[in-house]
């Protein structure tokens, strides 16, 4: 039986002269991870692994006992970009609706997926016309299409409202409670007090991981922010 939803060692990718991610060991398990870290610290490098679209120069990563990217990991597993994965011209349950013909998923999960996300009264509006929470939203729906067991999410909060913001993570921890594994990056440090557990990226490196509490404690901050920077002085004293 598989523990951890993902496992992770000695993952080494390289960018042209520039390591990327050096030599990392993760293991992501139930409820909500947090991967924290400022922009180009390599978050998305390590999403685009766990989802097995990512060239790596060594290592492995594997998700549920199969390696990343394997087709058997199809329908377990939901990835949303930074980017809107979702078409403009259609509707809310005209996307829905091509995706789930595209992997093959019941129409009947539509439904869901448009209820999980409370979308149910704008199902009909174009997605161009909606709000930019409304349109992370969208993408995140058509990510749980599947009713996927690991959700991959890069940044889906970035340039929304607090209350969006939210909004979007009581939702993360409503799809953890029901059984999803959830593995969400940010670069805002207040999202941190919001993860069951976190992991802070810098230069590649995770630098930091455990509950935020922990955290702190060990860092001897009051918030995660100044912990970062905390350690990050540490490491370089």
């Amino acid at each position: 039986m598989v523990k951890n939803a993902v496992e992770i060692h000695d993952l080494h990718v390289v960018r042209g002269r520039r390591t990327v991610l050096e030599h990392l060991d993760i293991t992501v398990g139930a409820g909500v991870t947090g991967l924290l870290g400022p922009s180009g610290c390599g978050k998305s490098t390590l999403m685009r692994c766990l989802v097995g679209v990512q060239q790596v120069a060594g290592g492995a990563v594997s998700v549920f006992g199969d390696p990343a990217g394997s087709s058997r990991l199809r329908d377990r597993v939901g990835y949303v970009t930074q980017a809107s994965s979702v078409y403009d011209d259609l509707t809310v349950d005209e996307n829905l609706r091509f995706f789930a013909r595209v992997l093959g998923v019941d129409p009947a999960h539509v439904d869901r997926a448009v209820d999980a996300v409370d979308l149910d009264d704008h199902r009909d509006q174009v997605v161009g016309r909606l709000s930019g929470g409304q349109r992370s939203r969208a993408s995140l729906a058509v990510a749980l299409l599947g009713e996927p067991d690991l959700l991959v999410l890069d940044e889906p909060t970035v340039g929304l409202d607090p209350v969006l913001r939210a909004d979007l993570w009581r939702l993360f921890h409503d799809l953890a409670d029901r059984g999803t594994a959830v593995f969400v990056s940010s670069h805002v440090m207040d999202e941190a007090e919001r993860c069951d557990r976190l992991l802070l990226m810098r230069e590649g490196r995770i630098i930091a991981d455990g509950t935020p509490t922990e955290i702190k404690e060990k860092a001897g901050a009051g918030n995660i922010e100044d912990a970062f920077l905390a350690i990050v002085r540490g490491a370089a004293a």
